[in-house]
């Protein structure tokens, strides 16, 4: 309990000094590009990813103070010497049959740099990580298939310069949990068995997830088969439905950027529906108008007993989703630059990222063996929607490798001028509170100027959603093939946007 009570106190002396030292002058945590932010994480990787997990303990020693002070609220207080003796006597006592390994959880550091008289002499650094278990029989090789989660922890590090060299002085770790008491983690997602199991208790047959970080695609995994026995592979084809309609966004935000169209230039000059021609609000119908759903059409002109198109509302007034507004915007297109869709969205997205598996209509180029058929929640299939023209609004044939060469693309502004990417990001209308629409994007206000854009699909067969976290560069993209695959997307967001992801659903959920 007293080891317990002087850690507490212990951050309690750091957080009080951090806040301190705030109403001083400006201070903040460090942004991911500064060079302080990156040397910190250099040294954790050489302590954990060189000397913690492949137990090359002379790098961690020589990173540490020697008045290192290591309070850990299982084990106790410890000094260097201690620290160093327990990894080669028991971390690192047997590297042949037993191995540890730490992973930093994505997204969890913050840095603060520490000033004195306006000299920089220290940092703090705090996060979460998970730890891992590898035990094999003598001989035998390690596999990480075979590794086996086990706990989870906060930490505090206190970097401190010493004769202008980085030491680790102080390690705070506590807050340790078992592994099943980790809430969002589990082997979820992380062990292929585990998430199997999963996806059959939910009756979801197949699950694509795309992982951005860095502002880049790094991680793609499927789970679940295409057929009985037939795992699901890697680039699985996939109908997305309605996520098409940030393709078609970025197609025309891209020609707004290469001056060849106008956001606001009324879309009368190229296209005017006849089911609406005799209505005057058609002339206040613009690319912005369509892109934030503020059109006043209907989502679709077939819900109307007359099932023709009609205005529920003035355009510009007030939020209606609706996908015969990008129908809408199609048309215009078509009409000024005399080429169809497909065409422009080649020429403009899918080409220039290679993009090979995406397109918008139906074809023989469809590797059928690859496709993920559409299932309703009792697991009877449905027909597969063969598109002969290119939609807008829905449809678009892709994989999460491909959308999320895309995702990162309209993340990092490739292709989007500073003043379009800022247009698109902006609250063009509010939905709900902390939620609004943008250009081609839904955007949840997380606080502290933080974000995420977003946009679902949904069809018949079909749930799919994606996230884009410009400030921290995170992505996120998750497809499945049945009918009520939205109920696996809570447990995904909070184990790979963690905070951020919480955020997101209780925006969503209130």
């Amino acid at each position: 309990m007293k080891i317990i009570n002087l850690i507490h106190f212990q951050l309690k002396t750091i957080l009080i000094g951090i806040l301190v030292f705030s109403f001083q002058t400006v201070f903040s945590q460090e942004e991911k590009n500064s060079e302080l932010y990156k040397t910190i994480m250099s040294l954790d990787s050489l302590l954990f990813d060189v000397g913690f997990n492949t137990c090359n303990i002379s790098v961690s020693e020589s990173l540490c103070s020697d008045q290192l002070e290591f309070y850990h609220d299982k084990n106790g207080l410890s000094n260097k010497a201690d620290f160093v003796k327990t990894m080669k006597s028991g971390l690192c006592a047997s590297p042949s049959t037993y191995q540890s390994r730490r992973e930093l959880v994505d997204e969890s550091t913050k840095i603060y740099p520490l000033y004195k008289n306006g000299v920089l002499y220290a940092a703090l650094q705090t996060g979460i990580h998970y730890f891992y278990e590898n035990k094999t029989n003598k001989g035998e090789p390690f596999l990480k298939k075979n590794e086996k989660l086990v706990g989870k922890a906060r930490f505090s590090h206190l970097w401190v310069l010493e004769n202008n060299t980085w030491k680790l002085k102080r390690i705070l770790s506590y807050d340790h949990l078992a592994t099943n008491s980790i809430e969002g983690k589990s082997a979820l997602f992380d062990n292929d068995e585990e998430t199997e199991k999963w996806l059959k208790e939910n009756n979801v047959p197949t699950l694509g997830l795309g992982i951005i970080s860095d502002g880049k695609l790094k991680q793609v995994k499927v789970f679940g088969n295409l057929k009985r026995d037939s795992p699901a592979p890697y680039n699985t084809i996939w109908n997305v439905a309605s996520l098409t309609k940030p393709v078609t966004a970025i197609v025309a935000l891209k020609l707004v950027s290469q001056g060849k169209w106008d956001l606001d230039e009324p879309l009368d000059k190229y296209w005017i529906d006849p089911d609406i021609a005799k209505d005057p609000n058609h002339k206040l119908l613009t690319t912005r108008i369509i892109l934030s759903h503020q059109t006043g059409l209907p989502n679709w002109r077939y819900l109307n007993e007359s099932k023709k198109l009609d205005f529920k509302f003035k355009p510009g007034t007030q939020y209606q989703y609706s996908g015969e507004g990008m129908e809408y915007l199609k048309k215009a297109l078509e009409k000024k630059f005399h080429k169809t869709l497909d065409q422009l969205a080649s020429e403009l997205v899918f080409d220039p990222l290679k993009m090979t598996d995406s397109q918008l209509i139906w074809n023989d180029k469809i590797d059928l063996s690859r496709y993920a058929v559409n299932y309703d929640k009792d697991g009877n299939a449905y027909e597969p929607t063969k598109n002969k023209t290119a939609s807008a609004a829905d449809d678009l044939l892709t994989t999460v490798e491909d959308y999320g060469k895309f995702l990162s693309s309209v993340m990092n502004s490739e292709g989007l001028s500073k003043k379009v990417f800022a247009e698109m990001v902006s609250h063009q209308v509010q939905t709900k509170k902390n939620k609004y629409f943008g250009l081609g994007f839904e955007i949840y206000d997380l606080g502290n100027e933080n974000y995420a854009l977003s946009h679902g699909g949904a069809d018949k067969g079909v749930q799919t959603i994606v996230f884009m976290l410009p400030k921290t560069k995170q992505g996120l993209i998750i497809f499945t093939n049945v009918d009520d695959g939205y109920k696996v997307y809570e447990n995904i967001l909070v184990h790979y946007l963690g905070e951020n992801g919480r955020k997101i659903i209780d925006i969503e959920t209130k």
